[in-house]
């Protein structure tokens, strides 16, 4: 059981000695303050505000609706909740592909109006004159490569990438590529282990994996998918630690069945 009083507060330069010691980074998402909170007491290292609330907090089958002004309500939420953590909160579609003024515009308005302590950001050469463009500015980065879901009309499919060389190859040149521009870790997801484990050994920052197999320097899941609250969505990478959907339902139909029979409140909860 951690305390975090006994923990470090994490910051980029944290998580590079954690790789140089070969220790393991936690990651998981939240995007809200109540959760946070739960996430930062806990010690977990690294609180991603994923753009993934498009679907787990608003319902959509992608992540392409949210725009940023939500994706900066939900990052102040969560920063409200945190004390140790570091969190990184991603750039959501169209406010930094092919515009670097317009990529550090929206970077600039994620750190000034949540407070977050970094970004992230989907793909590699394609987007680097934004990543160069908003790490001049002194934000930190974290780079995404493999299946990235803001591409899902593109690849058409959410199957495993590079697995064919030629799309491998090119993902191995942007991780070179996100660490030379000076991106302090890079999110690996749904790739072949095999190829995750080269990467993680040919870069000097901290790659994260979701999918990505265990040779990596960290691990993120959905938070709501890894308490079991959605049902809906079980790749093979994804462990349910607890099944709160069937936990929550109880709950709710227990308070129901007692407010149908007068029994709650009873006379202890009455003034």
């Amino acid at each position: 059981m951690y305390s975090t009083r006994e923990l470090p507060k994490i910051t980029t330069h944290v998580l590079q000695e954690m790789k140089l010691k070969g220790e393991k980074i936690s990651m998981l998402t939240g995007y809200d303050y109540s959760m946070a909170k739960l996430l930062d007491k806990a010690g977990i290292d690294v609180i991603l505000v994923g753009d993934s609330a498009s679907n787990v907090m608003a319902g959509y089958n992608t992540t392409l609706p949210i725009t940023l002004d939500q994706m900066i309500y939900h990052a102040s939420s969560v920063m409200r909740g945190v004390n140790r953590a570091l969190v990184v909160v991603d750039l959501p579609f169209g406010t930094y592909q092919g515009n670097s003024k317009e990529a550090l515009n929206s970077a600039i308005r994620i750190m000034k109006e949540s407070g977050a302590n970094a970004i992230k950001m989907e793909g590699g050469s394609e987007i680097i004159e934004s990543v160069d463009r908003i790490l001049s500015a002194g934000i930190p980065i974290i780079g995404h490569l493999g299946l990235t879901p803001q591409s899902i009309n593109k690849f058409g499919t959410y199957v495993v990438r590079a697995t064919e060389e030629e799309e491998a190859n090119k993902l191995r040149k942007d991780a070179l590529l996100l660490e030379k521009a000076g991106c302090f870790g890079v999110v690996l997801e749904k790739i072949p282990a095999p190829l995750a484990k080269e990467v993680t050994e040919s870069v000097k920052i901290p790659t994260i994996g979701i999918g990505a197999g265990s040779h990596v320097d960290g691990q993120v899941l959905v938070l709501h998918d890894m308490l079991g609250i959605n049902v809906d969505f079980s790749p093979r990478f994804l462990r349910r630690y607890e099944n709160l959907h069937d936990t929550i339902i109880s709950a709710f139909h227990k308070y129901i069945a007692d407010v149908k029979s007068v029994d709650f409140p009873n006379s202890k909860e009455e003034y």
